[in-house]
């Protein structure tokens, strides 16, 4: 079965039938269920087969050394992974003695589906086993948006002939043995062999508990297990622990027809502080309050949480129903990454596999965030206090680097850099600017001045510091950065990246008005006069290159003198260049791996004219290759705004398809939680056209021929903004509060609750389709009238990021 007829096209859910063992590993990743603090893998109730079994909690990792053929002064020691936890998903089967294995014997039928609209995992299947006796099993499985540390599960096998013999195994295994092999892909994570080291173990009636303290990071991690059994009089129960299992057994005798259920409850709690006592009754306290609520208040309460998200947060989509589905799927995950963090971050996989060594970047603020912050704000807010708790590890490695303030890793789960290449990790100082921007976004989209004055404030204060360290004033009065690493990795090192001044000076200017407002917090931090005064010189000061002969822009000093990659010569097969070209000639070359000048222009469209927007796109599209994840959905939001609508539509459903068609080829590690933020942007940003960086909002809508209808909804200020885009007209109605001012195609509009308004579209001039690098076009798209999957020709194989 091919990427592309795996899975139904259902615009509320993704439904699999039979069963791809090849594709085992893909489907866990999109199968995934998380509430941002538990992440359970798609696997098989059953265990075994697998693809890649993975169970993770938020913030719980392993230390790793990093080793240096050559070490060097402020290079990481050591780097942090993320660890396969213990597993409580396991409900082990046996027919007669025989195991449950879809291996073997006849199976008959066999199905899941996950429901965005119910956030649950149902799983069908009828099998027979060698000896010819046939079964039915159903399970759903749910983990909590309202209880944040319960996963549950409804288990029930059910005879169809017989009579047989059947036993449940309910487990907790811990230090679960993974697939092995060395991976000679750099983005895969690493793979830590028993991580966990036992403490303590308990069993008894329906229940087990298992406590394991990580070998290195010493964080404590407790999960427990407890069912409620229901089926034929006469079954037994018995309860068994080692010290890396938990098993809770079940057996019965079903006549055909009978059924044996199983509800079971896991909860997890891990801390790096708490004794062994308070992390262990804190889960023990999870579980009893799970099953006071129980199976049924679960899933009530599920489906309350999602029916309140998609009435606030769904994004509507007419004339392509494969792409209203991903983009469904793409919101449902990255809900699921946000919804419960709760002070932790939000990892570019979030908790769907291990890729990345289960690391958050730079992503989360600049793709991430933006998405949320109009649908689910107050996980913006706990991701954004996470960056705030790290700022001592922030102000240390400023300090080892010579500079003042704080500067934030490039690649982390704890806080600490673990990016053992300095210069993709250390030189990507816009990590920095990225953060400042979330906050001051945060603020202004809520009103939450509270919030500022605690945590944004000190964000903002500490970055400003660091900018000002870091570049100068040169003898032209300008204020230059020099020797830093953009967005785009195929050029590091650089002076004066765009993208970086942009945002820095934005980080500046901000962080001045802020201190402005909050006078005495901002004394509290030892901010003066003298000191915010610097920073507006430097914000007014700050130099962005400029090609005056070629009327581009420049990605950083000098960029546009490069000798260009020589893509005639580049074969298929040879892409992603990273990992078959050496940095140093990727580095002098141009070729751009993911859009960097582009991101520029999207995230600061007021430093920039409308000429030269158009110009750049079309000067950067050809020397882009697209060898992240990344860039497709940052391409269309510019192809959107400079006209190029079939372009933008093309980069869009990119984005969208990334893990449905699995175009990285490593789905399998983990889902791409920035380009599915990416396709909602592409679509709010690209054909809406909403701009966030002014006061106010601002709309320029657009729609390809592809689609007939886009309509959106966000949260702003205590109100509740519906967009609702057609190729004659876009409508703004107030669902929510009381009046919202914005602007529409640059004219000021005033929208009132009760009285929708309504503007004609604008017809934009369609100017030629730009071009790319042979062989690295996105496919185009095709529109999608019925069920069936398929969008014409796939894109070139990317390399996620």
């Amino acid at each position: 079965m091919s990427p592309q007829t795996t899975f139904t096209v259902d615009p509320w859910g993704i439904a699999e039938h039979g069963l791809d063992l090849g594709g085992q590993a893909r489907a866990e990743s999109v199968f995934a269920l998380s509430n941002g603090h538990i992440g359970l893998r798609g696997n098989l109730d059953e265990g075994e087969p697998h693809g890649l079994p993975g169970t993770y909690l938020n913030g719980v990792f392993e230390l790793r050394p990093l080793p240096y053929a050559e070490g060097g002064y402020g290079y990481p020691e050591s780097g942090q992974s993320v660890i396969n936890v213990t597993n409580g998903k396991i409900i082990r089967l046996l027919v007669d003695d025989e195991p449950f294995d879809l291996r073997y014997g006849e199976l008959r039928h066999h199905q899941r589906r996950l429901d965005f609209r119910e956030g649950l995992l149902r799983r069908d299947a009828e099998w027979t086993s060698p000896a010819g006796r046939t079964v039915k099993v159903s399970s759903t499985r749910l983990v909590s948006l309202t209880q944040r540390a319960i996963a549950a599960v409804d288990y029930r096998v059910t005879a169809v002939d017989g009579p047989i013999r059947v036993v449940l195994q309910s487990e907790l295994v811990a230090n679960e043995q993974l697939p092995g092999g060395a991976e000679a892909d750099p983005r895969a994570a690493a793979v830590l062999e028993a991580p966990l080291v036992a403490e303590a173990r308990m069993a008894a009636g329906t229940k087990a508990v298992l406590v394991h303290r990580t070998r290195y990071s010493g964080q404590r991690v407790a999960v427990g297990m407890d069912h409620l059994i229901e089926g034929p009089e006469g079954f037994h129960v018995t309860a068994e622990c080692a010290e890396d299992q938990g098993r809770v057994s079940v057996t019965t005798v079903l006549h055909p027809g009978e059924e044996l259920r199983l509800t079971k409850f896991t909860a997890y709690g891990w801390s790096a502080t708490r004794s062994l006592p308070a992390v262990r009754d804190q889960v023990e306290a999870a579980l009893t309050a799970a099953r006071y609520t129980g199976w049924n208040g679960l899933v009530a309460e599920q489906r309350e949480f999602l029916k309140d998200f998609w009435e606030t947060s769904d994004i509507q989509i007419d004339g392509d129903v494969e792409l209203q589905q991903a983009v469904r799927f793409a919101l449902f995950h990255v809900l699921q990454a946000g919804a419960r963090s709760e002070e932790r971050a939000i990892p570019a996989k979030g908790l769907t596999g291990p890729g990345y060594d289960g690391h958050s970047f730079w992503d989360t603020e600049t793709f991430v965030l933006p998405v949320l912050t109009y649908c689910l704000p107050d996980a913006v807010k706990q991701a954004l206090r996470w960056r705030h708790t790290t700022l001592p590890l922030a102000r240390e490695r400023a300090a080892q680097l010579g500079l003042a303030g704080a500067v934030f890793p490039w690649r982390t789960i704890r806080g600490e850099e673990c990016s053992g290449y300095w210069p993709a990790g250390t030189a990507a100082f816009h990590i920095g600017a990225d953060i400042a921007v979330a906050a001051v976004r945060y603020v202004r989209a809520t009103g939450d001045v509270e919030f500022e004055k605690a945590y944004g404030l000190e964000l903002l204060v500490e970055t400003a510091r660091m900018w000002r360290s870091l570049g100068h004033h040169d003898a032209a009065g300008r204020f230059r950065i020099e020797g830093v690493t953009g967005p785009d990795e195929y050029s590091a090192v650089a002076d004066n990246n765009v993208f970086t001044n942009l945002m820095a000076q934005t980080n500046l200017r901000a962080a001045a008005e802020a201190a402005a407002r909050h006078q005495t917090v901002a004394a509290a931090l030892g901010v003066d006069t003298e000191e915010t005064a610097a920073w507006r010189d430097a914000a007014r000061a700050m130099y962005i290159p400029y090609d005056e002969k070629l009327g581009v822009h420049p990605q950083a000093d000098g960029f546009t003198d490069h000798q260009l990659w020589d893509f005639d010569a580049t074969p298929p097969e040879k892409y992603p260049l990273l990992l078959h070209y050496p940095y140093f000639d990727l580095y002098r070359k141009q070729v751009v791996k993911q859009a960097d000048l582009v991101l520029a222009m999207q995230v600061r469209g007021d430093a920039f004219t409308d000429e030269q927007k158009a110009r750049n796109f079309a000067y950067y599209e050809r020397l882009t290759v697209r060898d992240s994840s990344l860039s497709a959905c940052t391409q269309a939001v510019i192809a959107a705004e400079v006209g190029q609508l079939d372009l933008a539509y093309d980069y869009t459903a990119e984005a969208a398809l990334m893990d449905l068609h699995d175009l990285g080829g490593n789905t399998k590690d983990g889902l791409h939680m920035a380009s599915l933020a990416g396709a909602c942007l592409a679509l709010v940003a690209g054909f809406g056209g909403l701009r966030d960086h002014g006061d106010q909002l601002s709309f320029r809508p657009r729609l390809p021929a592809g689609l007939r209808r886009l309509a959106f909804a966000m949260k702003i200020r205590g109100t509740l903004l519906h967009v609702e885009i057609t190729h004659t007209r876009t409508t703004y109605t107030l669902r929510r509060g009381s009046s919202l001012n914005l602007l529409h195609e640059g004219e000021p509009l005033r929208v009132e609750p009760g009285r929708p308004a309504s503007r004609p579209m604008a017809v934009p001039e369609t100017p030629e389709r730009c071009l790319q690098p042979p062989g690295r076009e996105p496919a185009r798209r095709q529109q999608q009238s019925g069920p069936a999957v398929g969008s014409g020709a796939e894109p070139p194989h990317l390399a996620a990021e």
